[in-house]
């Protein structure tokens, strides 16, 4: 599926990028952060449906869905994405795979045994291989192949083309033991997680040249040491296909062949029904399918009550069949046109429905988590404060309600960065940056000089003698955070002059190729009340100017029609700002967590964003639930505004009439004539719609503290490489993957940036741009730490100066669903445990005389 955000192959890859802000945050005492000692929350269990492997029939072949064929074979190559970590478990060596509570478990068909045998004056560990082990091609797997991958990986010879290299760095030479199938490595200095090194261990043949390394593996792997060898590869099919290997030493596969077949998530549903796959990844609408598939077995072969035309009304349906006889001969063929597609829409509905009947949706909490990212290279996130604000402006409970309460999965927000709920040292150190409190939150962004004032803008043209021209006069700066505060403070004092600012403000209009910003209006939202406010003319721009008796004087009656102008005006460029893609904001109307009318105001024919795909973790986005945050464009171009009393944005009102406050100065924050508002970006294909409804939901969330947010959604294939890498964004969700080792795998990814010597940052994995020297000590004390319980609480640590520190927020682990042939046993949602290739099959009872019949 993956959309993990960062591919697993790519954790310590290194990125060049601009400026961050640096600087000394202030930590909450951590003492209190949370309760006592290490927490025994479990996690959810994996779903694999288990049988024992008697139980279980030999031969058959299984097609199992994978994003896209792997661009590499080398798990160490930037490159490598899920679809590589799939494919090699099923052919190399892992030492020390994850076991079902997320901790590193030896693996006996390679290893007898593998400790530390010396820790002064240096580490040395000894692993003894399995005297049965060897690769394919008949080889004994021993130490001339662990040495070839430690030089290729360690860093010292740039020709090799790796992506990471944690871990290797460190060992200072390997040898061979008291005999060939010992392996003494030594370290320079202690690695505590020396057992995350060589999985999978590749062979001398690969990791001994460069040319080999960078390119041989590239596209296939001759020589293999898993239960199953590389048969062929068919990018015409979009197959990698793999065979029972005849020199495997272990538990024979029960499988003959195991194909891994390419699948679009979109498409995975018609692959399913066609019965094209056994297994996929797939998300909760189509679980939803299969769930309505099965309880529709007995129905008899009555209509399905759900699907294309399961909600026409036996009133639409007789007024339907009379237009198709009718005796309008135009009418009748567009009746009878539009019967047609809706009876072909059911058949195949219904044969799909039919198909996935064979299916079950096994379900589990997957090793990934997905956070809310606060860049803070830059803006108002350079603030900790405001980040700090941010992050407790989060109802995280509601957030994982949103995602996970749906599938019926525990919806308890996840507490660590660095391990998930069930795993060894697992700790909630949420309590460093403290839980949602919303007066919490405004008080931080008001300590940052973020007021309710602070956005309007100073006059610049003012009449001899107005309230400005003395303010200005007496050398007071309008719209400052100290005049914001002052205005904040003295209630409405200063509320005639934030009116005229207000006026003043919006006349003024964009500069040739700017985005323009739509702002949320004033009002409860609701699209009805909306469209008849929008429907009377001059209402809002003569509010509280009628005169006792209901009578307008004539400037006032030049400025309703000057404001209707305007309306028509605006309303002949709704069409043109429907079709602009991917652009909203929220917050910007008069009162926090109002909800946005339906009317579109014309972006001016600037297109904030081109969106043509999604994210890698993703499904269609509600309308539903974007007209919960604010309007909606049919094409997903999102604008909306309000119409402010007083009139249309820069009508003109006559002389003493006082304009309206801008909505700035009643609901969303602004600092030194700037409004808070900040860039989310979002995926916006299919798949994605579970992390768009996140999007949405947080957006309310912050916008009842006064923070607007501008959504933009962007393609799948740019999403992380062009907005989240680079850095062009102030929020953003993505996931990253569950690890054994977190002060090898968590230091990239929360690392204090480094300056380059061209003057940029080395940011590695860090992409909040948000670190500390201390958190960097805490990892490398860690790293070091050779006792695990001491280790552990190293990475407490760290974790609660990473919340405090605020630039990722952890909201919930991500939900794991996978769709399974009902006969197949063990395999399904793994949850943190890699699979044992070798045990999936059909099952006995079940699959007499089918397993013929399941290959492909």
């Amino acid at each position: 599926m993956s959309h993990v955000g960062v591919p697993r192959g790519t954790v310590r890859k290194r990125r060049s990028l601009a400026l961050l802000t640096t600087g000394v945050l202030t930590i909450p005492v951590l003492a209190g952060c949370s309760s006592g000692g290490e927490e025994t929350s479990r996690g959810v269990p994996q779903d694999i449906a288990p049988a024992a492997r008697q139980a279980v029939s030999d031969g058959s072949t299984v097609n199992w869905a994978v994003d896209a064929l792997p661009a590499t074979f080398n798990a160490f190559q930037a490159d490598a994405d899920s679809a590589t970590t799939r494919i090699t478990g099923a052919l190399l060596p892992s030492l020390f795979p994850m076991d079902a509570s997320g901790q590193p478990k030896l693996n006996p068909d390679y290893l007898e045994s593998a400790k530390i045998i010396e820790r002064e004056p240096k580490q040395v560990v000894l692993y003894k291989l399995n005297q049965q082990a060897v690769w394919s091609d008949g080889r004994e797997i021993g130490a001339p192949d662990f040495v070839a991958q430690w030089r290729a990986l360690s860093g010292k010879d740039s020709a090799f083309w790796t992506a990471r290299n944690s871990g290797y760095e460190r060992i200072e030479k390997i040898e061979r033991g008291a005999d060939d199938l010992q392996v003494r490595v030594t370290f320079s200095k202690p690695y505590a997680d020396w057992r995350s090194l060589f999985s999978p261990l590749y062979p001398k043949e690969i990791t001994g040249s460069p040319d080999a390394f960078n390119d041989g593996a590239r596209t296939t792997l001759k020589n293999t040491a898993g239960p199953f060898v590389l048969r062929s590869v068919s990018k015409a099919k979009g197959t990698v296909t793999l065979a029972r290997n005849p020199r495997w030493w272990g538990d024979k596969a029960k499988l003959d062949t195991l194909v891994f077949r390419a699948v679009a998530a979109g498409d995975r549903t018609q692959a399913l029904a066609d019965g094209t796959v056994d297994v996929a990844d797939i998300d909760a609408s189509t679980a939803d399918r299969i769930a309505l598939a099965r309880r529709d077995r007995g129905n008899n072969g009555q209509p399905l009550t759900h699907g294309p035309g399961s909600e026409t009304t036996p009133a639409a349906a007789l007024r339907s069949w009379a237009l198709a006889h009718g005796s309008d001969e135009e009418a009748a063929e567009i009746a009878q046109a539009a019967r047609e597609k809706n009876r072909k829409a059911v058949v195949a509905y219904t044969a799909e429905q039919k198909g996935l009947r064979d299916f079950v949706v096994r379900k589990s909490l997957e090793p990934a988590y997905t956070q809310l990212a606060l860049n803070g290279e830059s803006g108002p996130l350079a603030d900790d404060r405001v980040r700090r604000a941010v992050a407790r402006a989060l109802d995280r409970e509601e957030l994982a309600r949103t995602v996970l309460g749906p599938l019926g999965l525990p919806a308890k927000p996840l507490g660590s960065h660095l391990a998930l709920a069930g795993q060894p040292g697992y700790k909630d150190g949420s309590g460093a940056l403290g839980d949602q409190n919303t007066e919490e939150a405004q008080a931080l962004l008001a300590d940052a000089g973020w007021t309710r004032g602070g956005a309007v803008q100073p006059p610049k043209d003012t009449k001899a003698g107005s309230e400005a021209e003395k303010k200005g006069a007496k050398g007071d700066a309008p719209g400052t955070a100290e005049d914001a505060e002052k205005e904040a403070a003295e209630g409405t004092k200063g509320d005639e002059e934030a009116k005229s600012e207000k006026a003043e403000n919006e006349e003024k209009t964009e500069q040739g190729g700017e985005r323009k910003t739509e702002r949320n209006g004033e009002g409860n939202g609701e699209e009805e009340k909306a469209e008849k406010k929008t429907g009377q003319d001059g209402e809002g721009s003569t509010a509280g100017s009628e005169k006792p008796g209901g009578e307008k004087s004539g400037s006032e009656k030049a400025e309703g029609e000057k404001a209707e102008g305007e309306k028509a005006d605006r309303a002949s460029e709704d069409s043109a700002a429907s079709r602009d893609e991917g652009l909203y904001i929220v917050g910007q109307d008069n009162k926090p967590g109002a909800h946005a009318p339906a009317h579109a105001v014309s972006t001016g024919g600037v297109s904030a964003v081109h969106v043509l795909a999604p994210a890698r973790t993703a499904a269609v986005q509600s309308a539903a639930l974007l007209r919960q945050a604010g309007a909606l464009g049919e094409d997903g171009a999102v604008a909306a505004q309000d119409k402010q009393p007083g009139g249309a944005a820069g009508a003109y009102a006559p002389v003493g009439t006082a304009a309206p406050a801008p909505a700035a100065a009643k609901g969303q924050l602004g600092k030194d004539g700037k409004a808070l508002t900040l860039r989310f970006v979002l995926p916006s294909g299919p798949g994605s719609q579970s992390l768009r409804s996140v999007g949405d939901k947080i957006a309310v969330m912050l916008e009842k503290i006064g923070i607007g947010t501008e959504i933009i959604k962007v393609p799948d294939e740019s999403y992380f490489k062009d907005h989240v890498a680079s850095g062009a964004y102030d929020l953003a969700l993505y996931s990253w993957p569950a690890t054994a080792y977190p002060a090898t795998d968590g230091r990239p990814i929360y690392a204090k940036p480094e300056p380059a010597t061209d003057g940029s940052l080395l940011v590695e994995q860090n992409y909040t741009r948000v670190g500390t020297d201390h958190i960097d000590q805490l990892f490398d004390q860690a790293a070091a730490e050779l006792d695990e319980k001491a280790a552990r609480e190293l990475m407490k640590q760290a974790d609660a100066r990473i919340w405090a520190a605020a630039g990722s927020i952890p909201l919930f682990q991500r939900p794991q669903l996978v769709a399974v042939d009902k006969k197949l046993a063990n395999v399904g949602a793994f949850g943190f445990a890699a699979p044992r290739y070798q045990d999936i099959g059909f099952k006995n009872r079940q699959a007499a005389g089918s397993p013929a019949d399941r290959k492909k």
